[in-house]
């Protein structure tokens, strides 16, 4: 059986998606995997054991001829199952023109009429389904057991080698600003902070954590923000004694190698499901009933009344009794 997933989305998504992939190679072992994902996201399969190909959707220019010129490859396949986790119309459009022998998708697809099987997307603050579950749906009737975490593959290399071995990372950007803990908050987590502190994040964060840096008066702080690849981020990750992170990316890194985390929820809520799966994983966020709290799925570039108070009203008590 070969089997695509089609996953275009940011890269939180991309790395949860790796949960349907881990189940279905779990309970079909003989099954080939494929994925597609938007250029930039593929290096998350490097060293992947058992993803056979990635398609890379260039999306930056010429969009569309760009997805027509995918769609003759990936037909090229002859794939018997197309799995689309993405709901927009361009994914669904690749979908159909893989002429596959089924496909599934969710029904908030503008073109999920056309798929062969289409199933429910429901996010509520009201409620509890994490994602990999929602995703799950799109599998039904390949798997049997519990649905598997996500997982990645980074090689096994110490990218930090310090004397005492104890360090904690902290991812403090996000796509969406108002997912952010302010920057003053991070600095005052880490200023007092016992072991080396490393600063994770893309080269257009760097400027960010330099100011956290600065203002936490920490000597102690390593900013690496454009210096590492996704998985060479997960390596730090998976043997730092605490990721501190936003509801973002790096949250999902650290549930793909099962690193300790906590997660700082700010204009987001958990029940829209997107915590963090590790072992040792704690959420904080405000204590305080706010009527304004989600306000909403992603969140905004600033805080719609102003005030930001979903992230200011929680306690940094509750993040440094995990340093």
């Amino acid at each position: 059986m070969k089997i695509l997933i089609i996953q275009t989305a940011s890269i939180g998504d991309v790395v949860l998606s790796t949960s349907l992939m881990e189940t279905l190679h779990r309970d079909i072992p003989e099954v080939e995997i494929d994925v597609v994902v938007k250029n930039g996201n593929e290096e998350l399969f490097e060293h992947h054991p058992f993803i056979k190909k990635v398609f890379v959707w260039q999306k930056a220019e010429q969009k569309y001829r760009n997805l027509m010129r995918l769609s003759h490859a990936i037909r090229s396949q002859h794939y018997d199952k197309v799995i689309n986790i993405q709901r927009f119309f361009s994914s669904g459009l690749l979908t159909l023109l893989a002429k596959a022998k089924e496909t599934r998708g969710f029904s908030k697809n503008p073109l999920s009429f056309f798929f062969s099987k289409r199933y429910a997307h429901k996010i509520s603050h009201n409620g509890f389904v994490h994602e990999i579950k929602r995703n799950a749906t799109l599998i039904e009737g390949l798997y049997s057991l519990p649905v598997a975490k996500p997982h990645l593959y980074p090689l096994e290399e110490r990218i930090f080698d310090f004397q005492n071995g104890i360090y904690y990372t902290i991812s403090p950007s996000s796509l969406w600003e108002t997912k952010q803990y302010p920057p003053e908050k991070w600095a005052e987590l880490i200023k007092d902070a016992k072991g080396v502190v490393c600063l994770l994040g893309g080269k257009n964060d760097k400027e960010l954590c330099e100011r956290i840096i600065a203002a936490s008066g920490n000597e102690n702080c390593i900013n690496m923000c454009g210096n590492l690849t996704f998985l060479q981020s997960c390596n730090v990750m998976k043997y730092a004694k605490m990721n501190f992170t936003n509801d973002s990316a790096p949250l999902h890194f650290c549930s793909a190698v099962n690193a300790p985390v906590t997660a700082v929820f700010c204009s987001t809520v958990p029940e829209f499901g997107f915590t963090p799966l590790s072992d040792d994983s704690l959420v904080v966020q405000t204590k305080k009933k706010l009527n304004c709290r989600p306000c909403g799925l992603h969140g905004f570039k600033t805080c719609p009344k102003g005030h930001f108070a979903c992230a200011n009203t929680i306690n940094i008590s509750d993040l440094t009794v995990r340093l």
